[in-house]
Formats: C-alpha cells, sequence, structure tokens
C-alpha cells in the first residue's frame, strides 16, 4: 500500500513538472512572438491576460520587477528620439492643465472615497494613481502612508485594471473625434494613469503623439515628489521614505545627447526601436500579472471610485483641450 502511494505521488510530480515546463514554453514563446514587428502594445497586453487567466504565470514572482525596470529602460531609451526644443514646448503647454488636474483629481478622489465608503489609505492610493503616474506614484505614496500590501495591491488592480481598458479606449475616442496628433499626445499624458499605457496608447496613434504623451507625462511623474511630502505632512508621518524617480534624469539626458550630439543619430535609430520593443513587453509581462485572483481582490466599490475618477478627468481633459486650447 505505501508502495503504491509513493508511486501515485512520483507520478503527480513528473505531471506537474511537464506541466509546469509546458507553462514555461507557452510563456517564453508568447514573450518573444511580443518582440516582433507582428505584435502592437494593446495586443501583447491581451497575450499577457491570456496566459495569466488561461495558462498562469511561471515566473510570476520576478514580474513586479522585471516590469519597472523594462518600463524605466524602455522610457529612456524613447529619450534618444526626441529633441530638446520640441521637449520643452511640450512641457510647457501641459504645465497648467498637470496642475489643475493634479489638485482637481485629488479632491474629488477624496469625496468619492467618502461617498463609497473605501478605507482611507487604499482610497488615497487611487487618487495618487489617478492624478499622477499610475503604479509608479502607489509605489512611492504606499511606504510614506504605510499601506499594507492588501491596500496597495487593490489600489494597483484598480489601476491597472483601467489602464488596460484605456489602451484601447482612447486610440479609438481619439480617431472618432479627429484629434490632432498633439491634442491627441496630451490627453494621453494627463488621463492616462500608467507611464506604460500612455506610451502604449500614444505609439498605436502616431510618432508625435508619442514625443508628446512621453515628455509631459514624464514631467508630471515628477509631481510625486511634491506630492509624497504633502502625503506625508496629512498622514502624519514624518518618518515616511520618499521614492524618487530617477531613470527620468536619465530620460532628459537621452534627449539631450540626442539634440546636441549629432554623431549619435545613427545609433539612436535603434536605441528607439530597442525601446519600443521592451514597452511592447512590459505591457504583455503586466497583462501576465493581472490573473482572476487580483481582478477579484479588488472589490466592486475601489473600482467604482477609481472609474468615475479617471472617467472625470478623461472627460474634463478632453473638453480643456479641445475647446479651451
Amino acid at each position: 500500500m505505501e508502495t503504491h502511494q509513493k508511486g501515485v505521488q512520483k507520478e503527480s510530480f513528473i505531471v506537474l513538472k511537464a506541466n509546469f515546463k509546458l507553462q514555461q514554453l507557452i510563456f517564453i514563446v508568447l514573450l518573444l512572438f511580443c518582440t516582433t514587428i507582428f505584435v502592437s502594445p494593446p495586443i501583447a497586453l491581451v497575450l499577457g491576460l491570456i496566459v495569466a487567466n488561461f495558462f498562469g504565470h511561471p515566473f510570476l514572482k520576478w514580474n513586479h520587477k522585471a516590469t519597472t525596470y523594462l518600463l524605466q529602460f524602455s522610457v529612456v531609451g524613447l529619450g534618444f528620439g526626441m529633441n530638446v526644443h520640441s521637449a520643452v514646448s511640450a512641457g510647457k503647454e501641459g504645465f497648467l492643465l498637470t496642475i489643475v488636474s493634479i489638485v482637481s483629481t485629488l479632491v474629488l478622489g477624496t469625496f468619492l472615497g467618502k461617498w463609497f465608503k473605501t478605507e482611507k489609505k487604499t482610497s488615497h492610493l487611487i487618487s495618487c494613481g489617478t492624478a499622477i503616474c499610475g503604479g509608479s506614484a502607489i509605489a512611492a505614496i504606499a511606504p510614506v502612508i504605510k499601506s499594507n500590501e492588501k491596500r496597495t495591491a487593490v489600489a494597483l488592480g484598480v489601476i491597472f485594471i483601467l489602464n488596460s481598458v484605456a489602451l484601447f479606449v482612447f486610440p479609438a475616442v481619439g480617431h472618432w473625434l479627429d484629434l490632432s496628433q498633439n491634442e491627441f499626445g496630451l490627453w494621453c499624458a494627463i488621463a492616462i494613469h500608467d507611464t506604460s499605457s500612455v506610451v502604449g496608447a500614444a505609439s498605436k496613434y502616431g510618432p508625435e503623439a508619442l514625443k508628446i504623451a512621453t515628455t509631459v507625462k514624464l514631467a508630471r511623474a515628477l509631481w510625486i515628489i511634491p506630492l509624497a511630502l504633502i502625503t506625508a505632512f496629512v498622514f502624519k508621518n514624518r518618518s515616511g521614505k520618499i521614492k524618487v524617480p530617477y531613470f527620468i534624469g536619465l530620460f532628459i539626458l537621452a534627449i539631450i545627447v540626442n539634440t546636441y550630439l549629432p554623431e549619435m543619430e545613427a545609433i539612436s535609430v535603434h536605441l528607439v526601436s530597442v525601446a519600443k520593443i521592451g514597452l511592447t513587453v512590459t505591457l504583455f509581462l503586466i497583462g501576465a500579472g493581472l490573473n482572476s485572483a487580483i481582478l477579484k481582490s479588488v472589490g466592486l466599490m475601489p473600482l467604482a471610485q477609481g472609474f468615475l475618477l479617471w472617467t472625470f478627468i478623461a472627460t474634463a481633459t478632453l473638453l480643456s483641450i479641445i475647446y479651451l486650447k
């Protein structure tokens, strides 16, 4: 009897090992497929969601770190396709809209959180993620307010779900309203939460939209620092550590190098191409991290708060760009 049980256990172990290897193979094949010209950023996200919910992510524990570093690398690479003068112009254009949208989003987010009775710290993380730059803002603010893992995961889940929707909805709305490259790039940068989805949607719309969206979004990301300081004061946590997005400095350096070193032109083209591939792979990894367990853990009230807040900022920004420019 004991020998039979050992035999069954051994067979089960072999089956599990074979399934894990198949899981790894499917993941690696799809990841490599995302590096080809056949896969756009939105399609990469869908492939990631398919992996997460039908096959499973065999490297899930490394997913967040890989996504973070790959996104930063890709953003810096995109800097080699930009010019200082156009970047400054785009930054100036989006400056006032950035301030107004951040303040109004944080204020409305606070009221919506109370209305939906969302836990205070979770509500603040959702508001910060919507106001500035999605997951990066949440990662920076979470230690300041001493958020636990569950609250942070819920806020990230809300942001990533809405990001996934934005990647498909925004280009469709942009074409429907016949927005210019400039208008769409600015709208993306203000109204889409995470940098990955901003760049993904803008790159699908056009090269000029991509340049404006990336520049304005990263300039917006710098507001993490004053927001974290204000948050520390409001939540009475003077010792909270602030995560500064240092990679933005490398992005600026890449723009300067590309503008003032003409000999970099031949290399810059390839760096930008690699960066775009990196972005596509990043979106695949983001999708692969959104399994059904994470989606269920979000809850209806936080998702409703995030959705209404996002709808407000997206609509108000779009109307401002169209009618007040």
